[in-house]
């Protein structure tokens, strides 16, 4: 009787039936916790600029026009070559990619020490940003070969708490290199970004021995878990509609793409906001004479409180397999905390309102990439996901430079917060709005 009922049954049939639960777990503590370390460096050397600032605008001369520029100016880099580079990640493979753009933007970080002049910080921001193009597409669209989407908005928001706890690491760590002030006859500031681009460099080179380019070159899987996986994710590409946008050109017809890229703009001004001008405005309300080590220690907490909620959103909006109110409703939270801070009158009241901001835009980030590329699959999902973090690269530059030039124009923030807190309440409503639109 046995052997009738396995008779023309393949041996991934015959087989024990895998446990999902426990196959998922193994692949977040295999994959997420590397991840996660690669998107830590890459964002301390993104943002390190706005824990240098003080001292290195004073000792370079720099007003806060070409400190704003500059910082901004990472993104046109970003912008200009980040679908190109994801199209070629495509190509050649994440493990190789991924090696190339670390590698190549931990030289520019380190070389940033060296920046003496306006057109020279310009310059190596720009470049920085044409390294690092393609980083966190390639990131988000590797999750998505190993995580359905019912499964993707923890993983993606594991992987996202970098973006909070870069700051948390970041602040403590810019706070003591910038007291090495007079070492080896460099600035406190250049320490920082020497110290912080070497390891960017090293851990480029672990990708090549540590990553796989997906589940069927995973050594630490076996057949029947790489099939089961592969037919897993196919699965789940087929129900939300993914295998009807497949083609790179398919992306650009999804009107449900432009809402969520009007929400990632929106989040990208305010994240910038906060990672390259908070300890500039943290220290302009200080009434004691501390030093920038001091704010830079200081400026840790929005992240420490960001990286637990980041999680939280992401398990909930798995939980309940729902996305678009967990969207707007971060995005409301952080349109609070903008416009607290506009308000803000001490460093006390500030610090509380960019808690706020900074958890209700990094907790967006679960919800809304679980969102975006569930709908999308091969091309169209490195289209859809390059596009947004192309555009959104945008609104990094908008935001910290037109910051720049308010406040040098009416001595005061206030402008610009409330002008990013009308943002982040408009990309509430566009978050709703998603419910409407179909894939």
């Amino acid at each position: 009787m046995a052997q009738e009922e396995t008779a023309g049954r393949t041996p991934l049939e015959i087989a024990e039936p895998i446990d999902d639960r426990a196959l998922y777990a193994r692949i977040t503590r295999r994959i997420v916790p590397y991840l996660f370390l690669l998107y830590i460096v890459a964002y301390i050397d993104r943002v390190n600029v706005g824990f240098a600032a003080i001292d290195m605008k004073r000792q370079l001369g720099f007003s806060d026009t070409v400190y704003g520029a500059g910082a901004a100016i990472f993104f046109i880099g970003y912008a200009l070559f980040d679908i190109p580079s994801s199209m070629v990640l495509q190509r050649v493979g994440t493990r190789l990619w991924i090696a190339r753009i670390m590698i190549m933007w931990g030289l520019i970080a380190a070389a940033m020490a060296f920046v003496r002049t306006p057109a020279s910080f310009y310059t190596m921001r720009f470049l920085l940003g044409v390294g690092e193009a393609g980083f966190v597409p390639g990131m988000l669209l590797y999750l998505t070969y190993w995580f359905p989407s019912h499964e993707r908005a923890r993983a993606v928001a594991k992987f996202m708490t970098a973006t909070s706890l870069a700051g948390v690491f970041g602040g403590p760590l810019s706070s003591a290199l910038l007291r090495l002030e007079g070492l080896g006859g460099l600035s406190g500031w250049q320490w920082l970004f020497i110290a912080e681009g070497i390891p960017t460099m090293l851990l480029g080179i672990s990708v090549l021995f540590v990553l796989s380019n997906g589940p069927t070159q995973a050594s630490w899987l076996n057949f029947q878990e790489q099939q089961w996986l592969v037919r897993e994710i196919e699965r789940d590409r087929t129900r939300y509609g993914a295998t009807h946008y497949h083609a790179f050109a398919d992306a650009f017809r999804l009107p449900i793409l432009w809402l969520l890229i009007f929400v990632y703009i929106s989040v990208q001004i305010g994240v910038y906001i906060v990672n390259l001008w908070m300890p500039l405005i943290l220290s302009s309300l200080s009434t004691s004479k501390h030093d920038s080590s001091w704010i830079a220690g200081l400026s840790t907490l929005p992240y420490l409180l960001a990286s637990i909620f980041t999680v939280i959103a992401g398990w909930s909006s798995d939980r309940w397999n729902e996305r678009s109110g967990h969207l707007a409703g971060c995005m409301a939270i952080a349109a609070i905390g903008f416009a607290l801070a506009a308000m803000a009158a001490n460093v006390q009241v500030a610090l509380i309102a960019f808690s706020l901001a900074t958890i209700g835009m990094l907790s967006a980030m679960g919800p809304f990439w679980a969102l975006m590329t569930r709908s999308v699959s091969g091309s169209a999902a490195t289209a859809a996901v390059a596009l947004t973090t192309t555009l959104g690269a945008l609104g990094g530059f908008t935001g910290p430079y037109i910051t720049g030039r308010l406040h040098e124009a009416t001595h005061s923030f206030t402008a610009g917060l409330n002008a990013i807190a009308a943002f982040a309440a408009a990309a509430a409503v566009a978050s709703l709005m998603t419910k409407k639109v179909r894939a």
